[in-house]
């Protein structure tokens, strides 16, 4: 290599290293073969020196064994002219012996005439970053917010598959939390391998892991996911020990990037859990499962958790009245979130809770509703002593182990008595530790709470939950009495859900009453209240005053 090639080798080098973010660089004249390297990484891998001759095959002995095959490919590939760079996971061996995962991205720099002159890109030592997960040597979840966060910045379109494991607490109980640990060893290094040329795996929480892809189309997708499956469920040991796993995935495309990694890894949960709980494991493609126009869709979702995070701001409630069966009077009101801004008008919460539910941010938006609905409430307990407000409690807030302290705390705060709320779960509940949640319901339900069981019927463990947790109201969803009047099957059905609610000493609610035939016909059975659009539409607190005080 003669003077000016060398001189700019340095030039380069130095360029690329201030961009690093702190990274080893490294940079190889194509031409010579000829590379410098971060002195960091040279010290740190006991590497021969910053200059180095054939550094690719001088790096390669350093990789692990098993990932040696898929870097000297990538390499030959890149020499071959067949590849302009590479984003690959590996794990190399440290001066001490033992073996750090690192990201290793390069890319080919070309001359005026289009031939290959540079080799350049940076290795990321996970090893000495406390973004790492202690059982695969991953990237965890700190470490995939954070390089979220680059993509989102370099408006990189990439790929993201969840997947996760179904009753892994079965192979706990029956081989042990060790072997546990190593069935999710093994995993995290077969999908960094599978993945070694086209991506970028990390550990989640639980059984979850992520891939970050740019080079994965949605059309390819399912057929790797399915792949993968398959290859869990029949070919995989640990040990020597064949062990049968349950995949669930969710995907979600990332080509919008005026969000936030905090939003895109919410809607990223939301499909996962939609495989999971509602797919037996098929892959939900995010936007296949909620909106023709997913890209609007995430940014509205984007702004509406920036709006809790800004104190709420742009929320409301509006409530419906729950009427008493017999008397037609006023019993009490159910809660319902609202939220609107100038950009995109007034939207319903069922566009933004279920994706919002797995969100961290979520318990503020839950403590948020809780305490306006208390405040909402006081003006009727004087007219009507024993009226309910009834608030609908998400799976997140539950699964808080201080949420009854909080709640405790809302009453004390506001003066709402407790013995006039009436909190409205659903069967999703029950993905939550039974033991836990019927522990906080006998609390509250000592404090006089009352506890509603939500849309009953429509899930397939809601008869599961009312035997194990204390429930004082059961609602019956619209989708059972839309058609009560003529269908003997909704006939049957109402008669048997208000006869079960008797068994376990709960009063029946009625959803979906439309018209005062329906309203009639239902008073046939032993049904406590009843709601819906005859009596009123959800309104806000300042219209349901002037109709109900």
């Amino acid at each position: 290599m003669d003077e000016v090639r060398r001189v700019k080798l340095d030039k380069l080098f130095d360029a690329f290293s201030i961009v690093a973010e702190g990274n080893y660089v490294y940079l190889c004249d194509m031409k010579y073969d000829i590379s410098r390297w971060s002195k960091n990484a040279v010290d740190y891998f006991d590497l021969p020196d910053e200059y180095m001759k054939g550094a690719g095959d001088i790096w390669a002995e350093h990789i692990h064994p098993e990932d040696r095959d898929s870097y000297e490919k990538s390499i030959e590939d890149i020499f071959a002219g067949n590849n302009e760079g590479h984003d690959m996971q590996y794990r190399a061996k440290t001066r001490d012996g033992n073996y750090c995962v690192c990201t290793c991205r390069g890319v080919v720099i070309k001359d005026i005439d289009g031939i290959p002159d540079y080799f350049a890109g940076s290795i990321k030592n996970h090893g000495i970053l406390s973004y790492v997960d202690n059982i695969t040597g991953l990237r965890n979840l700190y470490g995939f917010l954070e390089d979220i966060n680059t993509l989102l910045w370099k408006r990189e379109k990439s790929l993201l598959l969840m997947i996760g494991l179904s009753n892994f607490s079965n192979i706990n109980d029956l081989y042990g939390f060790s072997f546990g640990n190593d069935v999710l060893s093994k995993l995290g290094d077969m999908l960094r391998k599978k993945f070694a040329n086209s991506g970028l795996v990390y550990r989640m929480d639980g059984t979850k892991f992520v891939l970050v892809s740019r080079s994965i189309s949605k059309n390819d997708i399912k057929g790797i996911y399915d792949e993968l499956k398959e290859s869990v469920i029949h070919n995989y040991f640990v040990d020597g020990q064949r062990v049968s796993l349950s995949l669930n995935g969710g995907v979600v495309y990332l080509d919008n990037f005026d969000i936030t990694s905090d939003t895109l890894y919410s809607c990223l949960k939301y499909a996962y859990y939609e495989s999971k709980n509602k797919h037996i494991g098929e892959l939900v493609m995010f936007e296949d499962e909620l909106s023709k126009d997913s890209r609007t869709f995430v940014e509205k979702i984007n702004v509406i958790r920036n709006s809790i995070a800004e104190d709420c701001s742009g929320f409301f409630l509006c409530y419906q009245p729950i009427i008493n069966a017999e008397t037609d009077e006023l019993k009490g009101m159910e809660a319902l979130i609202r939220w609107k801004n100038d950009k995109y008008g007034t939207v319903p919460p069922i566009q933004f809770i279920p994706v919002l539910e797995q969100d961290t941010i979520f318990p503020e938006l839950g403590r948020w509703i809780l305490k306006q609905a208390m405040e909402d409430g006081k003006i009727f307990i004087e007219k009507y002593p024993d009226f309910l407000m009834n608030v609908n409690l998400s799976y997140a807030q539950l699964e808080k182990r201080n949420f009854v302290s909080e709640l405790f705390k809302l009453l004390e705060e506001t003066g709402y008595p407790a013995k006039n709320l009436c909190l409205e779960i659903t069967e999703r509940c029950r993905l939550l530790d039974m033991d836990v949640l019927k522990s906080m319901f006998e609390i509250c339900r000592e404090r006089g709470i009352k506890i509603a069981l939500d849309d009953f019927g429509t899930g397939f463990a809601s008869l599961g939950v009312l035997r194990e947790l204390p429930v004082d109201i059961i609602k019956i969803d619209r989708e059972y009495v839309k058609n009560v009047e003529k269908s003997v099957s909704d006939q049957n059905t109402v008669q048997f859900i208000s006869e079960l609610a008797q068994a376990f000493s709960a009063e029946v609610c009625v959803e979906g009453v439309e018209t005062i035939d329906m309203r009639n016909f239902l008073r046939k059975y032993r049904i406590g209240s009843l709601q819906g659009y005859y009596y009123s539409k959800p309104i806000p607190v300042e219209e349901f005053t002037k109709k109900y005080m």
